[in-house]
């Protein structure tokens, strides 16, 4: 996988930086309109080698995180991003989705207000497990409206659950041996997990382009 996909290697660039490019990472991930960074596995990673699992930086210097740093300030970056994203969409967000625009259609717009009044502002808090998703629902969630102060309560629910949650997983199975050995494929698998929803969003889209009957019946 390209170097800024992988977090070791990008980890490994931050050097005694590490923490700092880690929640410069999330928070930019979080809304700041570049979703094409590791956030899952970065996590993960993250988690494990606070477990001890430690790790090389380019200069020669070892990464070593501490738990409680991770799962304070990781939610914060997280949320930070996340409001930082909604002020953009709230803003300026409606000018930038276009009829024909190559990435943020008018009818995402659209969309984004029947998925809200569908599953409500939890939608949120789903959106932060899924890769880009979670980067452009801030910005959907402002330039569609959605209340500020409901947009913040799940904001900071959804931000806790993943940073706390992806951490946690990732320390408890880095204090396994054999997880610690295939961290290369594991990071992969995940990078994998996390883009089906997309692939399958895609998937359905294309489908209904062209015309083809929906393979879901109501219940």
């Amino acid at each position: 996988m390209p170097d800024f996909l992988d977090p070791m290697v990008l980890l490994g660039y931050f050097g005694a930086w590490a923490l700092v490019g880690l929640l410069v990472v999330v928070f930019i991930e979080s809304g700041v309109l570049f979703p094409v960074l590791p956030g899952d596995s970065l996590l993960f990673v993250a988690g494990m080698l606070a477990a001890g699992t430690a790790a090389l930086a380019e200069d020669g210097q070892t990464i070593n995180f501490q738990l409680w740093q991770l799962l304070v300030f990781i939610p914060i970056a997280a949320v930070l991003g996340s409001q930082v994203g909604y002020w953009v969409g709230r803003n300026i967000g409606t000018a930038m989705f276009k009829p024909d625009a190559r990435v943020l259609k008018q009818r995402y717009l659209d969309e984004a207000h029947e998925f809200f009044e569908q599953r409500g502002p939890f939608a949120i808090v789903i959106a932060r497990f899924v890769p880009i998703v979670r980067t452009l629902a801030p910005l959907v969630a402002g330039a569609a409206r959605m209340s500020y102060p409901v947009f913040t309560v799940f904001n900071v629910v959804g931000a806790i659950v993943w940073g706390v949650g992806i951490t946690l997983l990732g320390y408890w199975l880095g204090q396994f041996e054999i997880v610690q050995k295939l961290l290369e494929p594991i990071v992969i698998a995940i990078v994998i997990v996390s883009v089906v929803p997309m692939f399958l969003e895609w998937y359905k889209r294309r489908r209904a382009a062209n015309g083809e009957p929906a393979t879901d019946q109501p219940g």
